[in-house]
């Protein structure tokens, strides 16, 4: 499964965006342009699908892009825990069971699946092959939007957003969201 999914970026009246996720409607966030929306975009799409872990729940498949959506992916290793978690779901494999198979404790499989604790990927694929999945990784362009036709009473508005949106990709230039997620942590150090 890919764990990327359509989101919506809607202008707020007082500045800055709003983020929404049809697919995991805990995913909500907002940012104070599209860009900063993006990238606040991945970290609660992260911490929502995390949340279906820790409540043992199945996690929500993304549907397809709608005219006026962008797709937004986790994180690399947030993805490849997020496969394990479902693999293990599947398989009605316990944490016990995987510990077993890896040889190691339950509190290690525990922080392994857990989307918020920094695991090497390493470790991630490995605890994958004990249940027959592998780690593929795609490489896809930054997020963009497609639109539906502008005829009609909403055609300044659409007009709007997409010039908004041409703005962002030309500002983005050549950067993923997650080496803006990453250059924003480096400012933070």
């Amino acid at each position: 499964m890919r764990y990327a999914y359509p989101c919506e970026l809607t202008p707020e009246q007082d500045g800055g965006f709003s983020v929404s996720f049809p697919h995991v409607p805990e995913a909500l966030t907002c940012g104070d342009d599209e860009a900063d929306a993006l990238a606040m975009a991945e970290d609660a799409l992260a911490i929502a699908l995390g949340a279906y872990v820790r409540a043992r729940e199945e996690i929500p498949a993304p549907g397809p892009v709608q005219p006026g959506q962008v797709t937004v992916a986790v994180p690399l290793v947030v993805a490849a825990k997020l496969a394990l978690y479902t693999a293990m779901r599947e398989q009605g494999l316990s944490n016990v069971g995987l510990a077993a198979r890896m040889g190691l404790s339950e509190g290690a499989i525990r922080k392994l699946l857990n989307p918020e604790h920094r695991s090497h990927i390493r470790q991630v694929e490995k605890a994958l092959s004990k249940v027959d999945k592998r780690l593929v990784v795609e490489v896809g362009e930054r997020p963009t939007v497609t639109f539906a036709s502008t005829a009609g009473p909403d055609q300044r508005a659409a007009a709007k957003a997409a010039e908004g949106l041409r703005s962002l990709r030309d500002r983005v230039g050549g950067f993923s969201v997650s080496e803006m997620l990453s250059m924003r942590d480096e400012g933070r150090r």
